[in-house]
């Protein structure tokens, strides 16, 4: 779900400890993200802040992030007037999705000064505000006259605080002032408390009801308007003291949704108890964000390899079509022999003649179409023609064929590998591979950048063994070429996937190892885990053929394994 005012107020809290705390570093990885790195306790903690439009989200987290080679102006004026800065506060006006923090510092000419940072977490609304003496000095997305005519976001102009919902404040609302709102409401409580009271969102505000009245489905018109309202009041109160923090799995093991506390509306099979709510919602984000970013970095390519794809597609269909046709050389010979030999029994202006057929044991005649126009040579010598036409084509047409399917597993490949990237590294070594093969035309060099080796992902056994697995075709052949001849080297049958190594060090494979790594292959292939056939053998029986696609390997000595795997089975991520 996205960040509520409920659970906001709890990332919230789990920052303010932060208060006191220096800011010594600030980048801008997306260009709605900033991350603040700040001094506390004798300790570093990164303070996490997008605006993104689909994952807007403010907490405290682990995570390592690529910053771009150049920083943005918004970011440089982060250093300009945050770096050197003491945190002074950090708070959620009106329990609302916006977070203010505070940073006393000081200025060009050394006098003491404050600035506001103003987060604001409403979808397509979502903003990052720096603020000074109550002007903006710059803000993530600005918002023109031509774009709002409510609220205008530019440099230079007033700051004004996001409008306040006409609802209760969840710390100040009092049994009398939610009575009265909830007095004559019909349909669901849920529905009534979600319109009442601030921060509260469709699954939080189901949460509550269910907790107030034991049902998840209560109808507002059936209850006490007091009764509840003296209760949620009494939950308000002691929420604050309820932990740990979920995260909720689907039954594929995928996460799909994180809690500040147990939600009693959702299966507790379904959920997982996380330390802190920052680690459970970097746990949340973190792969859901990467994917999301890379789609739209990636989206552009993508569409050029699906329009390639369809391309091939039509021309294998009229290859196919072709070699039909030339199927029928040997025909268009026997027709031209048959006539040559037996010219006596054909006479000109004839459309067809049955002739017998001495390639066959019992002489079956043989019906042969005719051009009245031409002599019984001529008809002859254009079943000739035509059989050499064919003969060539057939032979032309079939090495096209066998370019087209290299191109199109090429270009399936391709864009399997553009669904695992996780970086703007990862995302240059499909486009490479794919220069390499002559299917884009390559970037000139005043455009590139500077090439960084992208890191095969890596993954540890339950039993120690390291396990590396490739993204792309450029990694899983530099993988693939780097691995030690006793390695065990696996890949999904038949279907695009990561080659995955299993590093031995000279001693024999476990079981436990096999299985983990067998798994790793499942998982990053394109079936993604679902009955997958899984081949493995030590990496010297691996060959790479000359002149191939990047990736493309033959091996043997090889044996099978048939994987069921979800993403909670993986092997745990070693860094």
């Amino acid at each position: 779900m996205p960040l509520d005012g409920l659970t906001l107020r709890f990332a919230v809290r789990d920052a303010q400890r932060l208060i006191g705390g220096r800011i010594d570093r600030a980048t801008q990885p997306e260009k709605d993200m900033a991350v603040l790195l700040i001094r506390s306790d004798s300790r570093n903690v990164r303070l996490l802040m997008s605006a993104s439009p689909a994952m807007a989200r403010f907490h405290i987290t682990d995570e390592t992030f690529s910053n771009p080679p150049e920083a943005p102006m918004f970011c440089m004026l982060l250093r300009k007037h945050l770096i050197g800065g003491h945190i002074e506060s950090i708070v959620q006006p009106d329990g609302d999705r916006a977070v203010c923090i505070t940073v006393s510092g000081r200025d060009e000419l050394g006098e003491p000064c404050q600035c506001e940072l103003w987060l604001e977490l409403m979808g397509r609304h979502s903003n990052l505000t720096l603020v000074r003496d109550g002007r903006i000095i710059d803000c993530i997305r600005h918002v023109s006259a031509d774009m709002s005519r409510v609220r205008h976001m530019l440099p230079g102009l007033p700051f004004e605080r996001p409008p306040r919902q006409d609802k209760l404040v969840l710390t100040e609302m009092t049994p009398d002032a939610l009575a009265q709102r909830l007095s004559g409401q019909s349909g669901k409580l849920s529905d009534a408390l979600l319109s009442a009271v601030t921060g509260l969102s469709p699954v939080s505000a189901r949460e509550w009801a269910l907790r107030l009245t034991g049902l998840s489905d209560a109808s507002a018109a059936d209850v006490d308007p007091m009764e509840i309202a003296v209760k949620a009041c009494d939950f308000a109160g002691r929420i604050m003291t309820l932990s740990p923090p979920q995260l909720l799995i689907d039954e594929q093991g995928r996460r799909t949704d994180f809690f500040p506390f147990p939600y009693l509306s959702f299966p507790s099979e379904r959920q997982e108890a996380c330390p802190s709510l920052h680690e459970a919602m970097t746990r949340f984000y973190s792969l859901r964000d990467r994917t999301d970013r890379m789609q739209q970095k990636s989206a552009s390519l993508r569409r050029t390899l699906k329009t390639m794809l369809e391309r091939d597609e039509k021309k294998l269909t009229l290859l196919e079509d072709a070699l039909r046709e030339a199927a029928d050389a040997d025909k268009c010979r026997l027709y031209g022999e048959l006539l040559s030999a037996q010219q006596h029994l054909v006479a000109k202006g004839m459309r067809e003649v049955r002739l017998p057929n001495f390639y066959d044991e019992d002489n079956a005649p043989v019906s042969i179409p005719l051009d009245e126009r031409l002599s019984p040579v001529q008809n002859a010598q254009r079943y000739f023609k035509r059989y050499r036409k064919a003969l060539a084509s057939r032979k032309t047409t079939a090495e096209q064929k066998e370019l087209c399917l290299k191109e199109i597993e090429l270009l399936e490949n391709a864009l399997f590998d553009l669904e695992q990237c996780e970086t703007p590294d990862d995302l240059s070594d499909v486009r490479q591979a794919l220069e390499a093969q002559g299917c884009l035309k390559p970037v000139p060099s005043a455009k590139r950048k500077k090439k960084v080796v992208s890191a095969p992902m890596r993954f540890l056994s339950s039993d120690g063994h390291l396990i590396l697995a490739g993204k792309n075709s450029v990694q899983n052949e530099r993988l693939t070429k780097g691995a030690d001849g006793g390695d065990l080297w696996l890949h999904a049958k038949d279907m695009p996937g990561a080659h995955v190594i299993l590093c031995l060090n000279g001693q024999p494979p476990t079981q436990e190892a096999l299985m983990d790594a067998a798994r790793v292959a499942a998982w990053y292939s394109k079936a993604h885990g679902v009955g997958v056939p899984v081949d493995y053998t030590f990496r010297k029986y691996v060959k790479k053929p000359g002149g191939t696609a990047p990736g493309f390997v033959t091996f043997t000595h090889h044996k099978t394994l048939l994987i069921h795997v979800t993403e909670a089975e993986l092997p745990a991520i070693f860094t």
